[in-house]
């Protein structure tokens, strides 16, 4: 793409300090998950080789993509606990000295002035080149399609299987992954899960969590259940495990 530059962050270290400087669409609610908030910010200082940064013309952070290596030949499968439990696991083998054998995707975002110029698909890119250049042979993604919102109601599993003509995922953000590669593996039924009081879920949302039931909130890919009877509510978020099989490299060799 003319005029923007993509690398790691190991290779441009000085945009670390500038990772938000960025402005988002993510919704409100998406920024009080526990397991987020206790590990998110620590990604890519931790591990700049594993994430993906894009600037425009003028230097100013357009994109960001992070992954995080963690070893799943030691695990029993991809956990349906998904983006929660993943970064749990890479962080406890990254303390433990544990080799890594794979890595898991756990962001891709564009600045709202970027989208639909079809950056997303350059930055998915960037990190699997990113990962190989590792030497790891597999990138997971535990994806949030993005057009799930519109169905809160339908269950993830009937969502993966509505297929275009041509056989690739209606949503666009699963297509944009089986399109670079990606085989659709299985869905992380509780991939994220965000509690709150209904105090705290008004805030979020505006909407008023009075009522003992479910809550369609906009932008939240179902319905979160509120116990206004006790002053709750949960989010629990399921995601799509996408499997990339990547063309694994040697690291470079230590200077």
């Amino acid at each position: 793409m003319p005029d923007i530059t993509i690398t790691t962050f190991a290779e441009r270290p000085e945009l670390l300090e500038h990772i938000y400087d960025m402005p988002d669409a993510w919704p409100e609610f998406m920024n009080y998950d526990p397991v987020a908030n206790a590990y998110f910010n620590q990604v890519a200082p931790t591990f700049p080789d594993y994430c993906v940064v894009a600037t425009d013309a003028d230097g100013q952070l357009i994109a960001r993509g992070r992954s995080i290596p963690f070893a799943i030949g030691a695990r029993d499968g991809l956990p349906d606990d998904g983006w929660d439990r993943v970064v749990i696991w890479a962080f406890a083998d990254h303390r433990r000295g544990v080799a890594p054998d794979a890595a898991s995707a756990l962001d891709i975002t564009i600045a709202p002035s970027h989208t639909g110029q079809g950056l997303s698909k350059v930055m998915l890119a960037a990190m699997r080149d990113a990962v190989g250049k590792q030497g790891l042979p597999t990138l997971f993604a535990p994806v949030r399609p993005t057009h799930k919102h519109l169905q809160p109601h339908t269950p993830m599993a009937s969502y993966i299987g509505q297929l275009r003509e041509d056989g690739l995922p209606v949503d666009p953000w699963l297509r944009i992954h089986v399109r670079a590669g990606g085989v659709v593996v299985s869905v992380a039924v509780a991939s994220m899960t965000i509690p709150g009081s209904t105090a705290q879920w008004r805030e979020w949302t505006g909407l008023p969590f009075d009522e003992d039931g479910d809550v369609v909130v906009p932008q939240a890919l179902v319905p979160v259940r509120c116990n206004a009877s006790h002053g709750y509510a949960v989010y629990v978020e399921p995601n799509v495990w996408v499997r990339h099989d990547l063309t694994a490299r040697r690291p470079p060799p230590a200077r």
